[in-house]
């Protein structure tokens, strides 16, 4: 029962993946010191290929013990790679030389960096999927509105109770029927990791596995499973984060509803998008922790750009892959929902990353709201495993907020720091800085309200921090940022 089953490879011409070969840093640097999950880390970068598949690898899967049983194993992919910031701001050219063009060069290299058209990079579509009737038509959605869908490659975590939830990667209707689905024509680009739905502990250990799934795709993307995109989402989200020229961009926000969103040609119909800059502390059983609110939604104040902001969100995030190697779900943090997202943003500022929220929306969400309410609550939810797994989620909610050093109150030995030079900190920016910039007082458990009026209206964090933008690129330098967040209006609504 610990071990989940794999969908059967449906396809014939994928090339191994796990051919050993490495392609070395430039300049060379010290290797990491500490092993990653048993293994010795190497200063090097897998020589990703195209088309991929972890069909491929069934046979080199990896054993983990189950972190909300330990009684269980499981038998997971082996991450691509192991975090190669190495505890600093990496080089730009380590940066590009994670990456795959689907098309190599004369010498046979598809990690081309910079090279590679931007029609022909590769695009890896992460999605956590918890009995979810949508699954499937998200997927459909991904393949068929990409202007350029043989470039893009999704991987599901797919927790279901077989034989009565669908399964995201079944066609809506037999191929046979309808041979132009997107989960026909594009089927060997869709990796589906089975999960029996009672080993779920939340969205973290779900999406640890997905991030597993990444095989050095140039661009990264989760979005939940309930998720329409619109037509040629896949080149409007790479411009828009080229266009930021930040190596270390992440573009990421709470989507909007579907509704009234999308036309019948697939178009967006909005042109307003959210921001993600409301947040506050919250009590309850697993301690007091920071957990976001409804975001701001308007038409941009910046525009021609995504626009700056401090948080980071789970249900969109759309990054260069390596993103994926360098922030990677952690582990040990069964039963974590809310938490989740203040841990990978926190983590990822630390190893320098900057988020941004797209200026126009590619995808919309299917909210449990008007028409979509009656079908949006038949859905079950991982919480529904609470009591199988009960007081886990306590000891991962210390274990979070000890490892982004939000709750200096409890001794550093009373939470597990298993496996934390994995699932840690970056060495670019501290914690600390975070806090002090955008007025979060770790210690009294409280914000400084108001955070939006200095990141949303006007977009002044924008226009202060971009201009510290390193010469190559490599994200905002903020040892040149001074600036501390204080509520300009306190005590008021």
């Amino acid at each position: 029962p610990g071990v989940p089953r794999f969908a059967h490879h449906m396809g014939d011409n994928f090339n191994l993946y796990h051919d050993q070969e490495w392609e070395t840093v430039d300049p060379p640097e010290a290797p990491m010191s500490q092993p990653v999950n048993g293994r010795s880390p190497v200063a090097a970068i897998h020589k990703a290929t195209w088309p991929v598949s972890i069909r491929n690898e069934i046979d080199q899967f990896e054993t983990i013990q189950h972190p909300g049983d330990q009684e269980k194993t499981m038998k997971v992919p082996q991450f691509w790679s192991p975090p190669i910031h190495n505890g600093k701001l990496m080089t730009r050219r380590e940066a590009q030389q994670i990456g795959t063009c689907i098309e190599p060069d004369s010498s046979g290299r598809f990690n081309r960096g910079d090279d590679c058209p931007l029609d022909k990079r590769t695009i890896f579509v992460g999605i956590a999927s918890y009995r979810d009737f949508e699954g499937r038509s998200t997927a459909e959605a991904i393949f068929l509105r990409a202007r350029h869908p043989e470039r893009v490659r999704i991987g599901v975590v797919d927790q279901i109770v077989e034989g009565e939830d669908e399964i995201c990667n079944d066609p809506i209707v037999p191929c046979a029927e309808d041979p132009e689905q997107g989960l026909c024509n594009y089927k060997d680009q869709i990796d589906v990791y089975k999960m029996e739905a009672e080993l779920s502990v939340g969205p973290v250990f779900a999406r640890h596995i997905g991030y597993r799934l990444y095989r050095g795709e140039y661009y990264a993307t989760q979005s939940d499973a309930h998720v329409t995109y619109t037509s040629n989402w896949d080149v409007d989200i790479i411009s828009q984060l080229e266009v930021t020229g930040n190596e270390m961009a992440v573009l990421s926000t709470y989507l909007t509803d579907v509704q009234g969103s999308i036309g019948s040609n697939g178009e967006s119909l909005r042109n307003t998008r959210p921001i993600m800059c409301n947040t506050a502390y919250e009590g309850g059983s697993q301690g007091m922790h920071l957990r976001h609110g409804s975001q701001p939604e308007r038409v941009p104040t910046v525009t021609g750009t995504p626009q700056l902001q401090p948080w980071w969100a789970a249900g969109y995030s759309f990054s260069r892959g390596h993103f994926v190697v360098n922030v990677p779900y952690d582990l040990w943090q069964p039963m974590i929902f809310q938490g989740e997202e203040m841990s990978i943003g926190i983590r990822g500022f630390t190893v320098g990353y900057d988020f941004y929220a797209p200026e126009r929306s590619v995808c919309f969400h299917h909210y449990a709201v008007g028409e979509n309410s009656k079908k949006r609550n038949k859905v079950h939810h991982f919480w529904e495993n609470s009591n199988k797994y009960a007081g886990t989620g306590k000891k991962a909610m210390q274990r979070l907020l000890g490892i982004v050093r939000m709750n200096p109150e409890v001794p550093v030995t009373e939470w597990d720091h298993a496996d934390e030079q994995t699932y840690g900190l970056g060495g670019v920016r501290t914690p600390e800085l975070f806090y002090r910039t955008f007025g979060i007082h770790v210690k009294e458990k409280k914000v400084e309200g108001h955070l939006c009026s200095f990141v949303d209206l006007g977009g002044k964090m924008h226009h202060q921090f971009t201009p510290l933008l390193r010469s190559d690129g490599m994200g905002i330098d903020y040892s040149k940022i001074s600036y501390q967040f204080k509520d300009p209006r306190p005590g008021q609504k």
